[in-house]
């Protein structure tokens, strides 16, 4: 009796095995695909435009010798609007959890900001306009998400202003080369903020916003006044100059070794 007992048990167990050998296995779940995000090592080209403004603030003098101030320091404006063209190059880097991105870029700005300015030595105004703006520096930003970066920028920067033909406010309008000031470039700095985002519809496609303050030397600009045929360059005027614009602008990088693949 034991003996029959201990076949019938030995003879349930081999079953089992292989009834649960036979039954199907569940498969593991398959591993998610990497997904390639934004790579922001690499150069690039840009192009777009915005809208500007520039201030600055004027005062007059004899020069002399010794000079002597003629006039109370006053403000003129303009505002227009201008294109850009950009070029630079970035690197990324991680620090922990953040992703840096740190690089260097020169544009260039053909603009059509322009402003009335006041000549109060021969009670005259004119159309001063900033025709062109140039710019060399670099960025430093932090990546909020693998597409967007938020950056600050800062760097060297010239504007060139065209020369000024006055009119007289009373009575009829100078000669022709009556009274002007000459064309001038103005040299200074820049700081800018902004973001750029990495178009997800279109590898290699960003596109970019910044906000951008210059501020120029202050620089003597001689009032040419020409009676009979021959001027007259002993008054000037002393102009200090800041810019505002705010840009934005498609932006196609180049990148080195193509997306970053995201680890899981």
């Amino acid at each position: 009796m034991k003996q029959f007992v201990l076949a019938l048990t030995l003879t349930g167990a081999l079953a089992g095995q292989a009834i649960a050998a036979d039954m199907p296995v569940k498969a593991r779940p398959a591993a998610p695909v990497p997904v390639a995000v934004a790579n922001w090592t690499g150069c690039y080209v840009g192009g777009g435009g915005g809208y500007g403004l520039w201030y600055q603030e004027n005062t007059g003098y004899i020069d002399g010798p010794p000079r002597v101030q003629v006039t109370d320091t006053f403000s003129n404006s303009g505002k227009g609007w201008f294109g850009t063209v950009q070029g630079g190059c970035d690197y990324q880097f991680s620090t922990g959890a953040w992703g840096v991105v740190v690089g260097a870029f020169a544009d260039y700005d053909f603009s059509d900001i322009n402003g009335r300015r006041n000549d109060l030595w021969f009670v005259a105004v004119g159309n001063e306009k900033l025709s062109s703006q140039w710019a060399v520096g670099g960025r430093i930003g932090v990546l909020v998400t693998p597409q967007l970066l938020t950056y600050f920028s800062g760097g060297y920067t010239e504007a060139h202003f065209d020369r000024t033909n006055y009119t007289n406010v009373f009575g009829p309008p100078f000669a022709p080369n009556g009274v002007y000031t000459e064309a001038a470039t103005h040299k200074g700095w820049f700081l800018g903020s902004g973001y750029e985002y990495a178009l997800g519809f279109l590898p290699g496609l960003y596109w970019k916003t910044e906000y951008r303050a210059s501020h120029f030397d202050r620089q003597s600009q001689p009032l040419r006044l020409v009676i009979g045929g021959f001027p007259a360059p002993n008054v000037s005027y002393d102009s200090e100059k800041w810019v505002h614009t705010v840009r934005s602008e498609l932006v196609w990088r180049f990148n080195w070794g193509g997306p970053v693949v995201a680890k899981y």
